[in-house]
């Protein structure tokens, strides 16, 4: 039996450059593998990313950088929509879940973390398990900070650190991309660009963050996320979210075609 920790991308699951697109044929896939996994014996816990739920308002309204006087109302107008549309689209997340017979449990970060990045403060024991059949579903958030920037975004890819470090038994930390089959040696519109199969901690490759849509940091967090993951947890990959079969033979097989991040 295995305990899958799966990033559903925010580029797989919405389009990023569409304010509040869904896919909703990505999520129905991802929602079937779920389910096949659970009826395999394994255990998964999701955590999803906000896409054009969230980095467009946030990019717009600075909400990253915390709290600026001169636009504060305007900023904390856009925070109340965020939180909003994430919590509109985990429903969508755990509906989909939930047709294909997945009991879902749903953990808004903004009701119980505050601080950002992978030290931010929360309580993880609460993606202990206590049902093999129960998925636990968090998503990055707009949460609340100290004095003086009262707020900021806590990315799903911290959250998958803190779950993937502090929960015992996580035997795989898979983060899906929406647009590529790994870590790539070049961008993926680059002709050059080859599959990275192998990444050791400290590797370097040539890459381009769109910081236009995207306030958390793109392929270059995650990779940095799935480094200290791969600190305490043997099976750390970066796969093609399109192809959800995958997944299922990573577990089966121990291997496919994505990049395994190691130390």
């Amino acid at each position: 039996m295995a305990h899958l920790l799966i990033k559903f991308g925010g580029g797989l699951i919405t389009d990023k450059g569409k304010l509040m697109s869904v896919d909703y044929n990505a999520i129905d896939k991802l929602s079937a593998m779920t389910r096949q996994l659970l009826d395999e014996g394994h255990i998964v816990t999701i955590v999803h990313g906000a896409g054009s739920f969230g980095h467009l308002k946030a990019k717009e309204w600075k909400l990253a950088l915390g709290a600026d006087e001169a636009i504060l109302s305007e900023q904390n107008h856009a925070v109340s929509e965020v939180r909003a549309d994430m919590i509109l689209l985990n429903s969508i997340i755990c509906d989909s879940l939930n047709k294909h017979g997945v009991e879902t449990n749903s953990h808004p970060p903004s009701t119980w973390a505050s601080e950002t990045g992978p030290e931010f403060i929360g309580n993880i024991d609460r993606f202990t398990n206590s049902s093999s059949q129960i998925v636990n579903v968090t998503f990055g958030d707009v949460v609340d900070c100290r004095a003086p920037k009262h707020f900021g975004i806590l990315s799903g890819d911290d959250l998958m650190v803190r779950i993937g470090k502090e929960i015992s038994d996580i035997s795989h930390a898979i983060f899906l991309l929406g647009d590529t089959e790994g870590v790539l040696s070049a961008p993926p519109d680059n002709p050059d660009a080859a599959l990275i199969d192998i990444w050791h901690r400290g590797d370097q490759v040539m890459g381009r963050h769109d910081s236009e849509m995207d306030v958390t940091g793109g392929i270059f967090l995650k990779v940095r996320s799935a480094e200290l993951i791969a600190e305490v947890v043997e099976d750390v990959w970066l796969i093609d979210g399109r192809k959800p079969k995958r997944v299922l033979q990573l577990v089966e097989s121990k291997a496919t075609i994505g990049t395994r991040v190691t130390i």
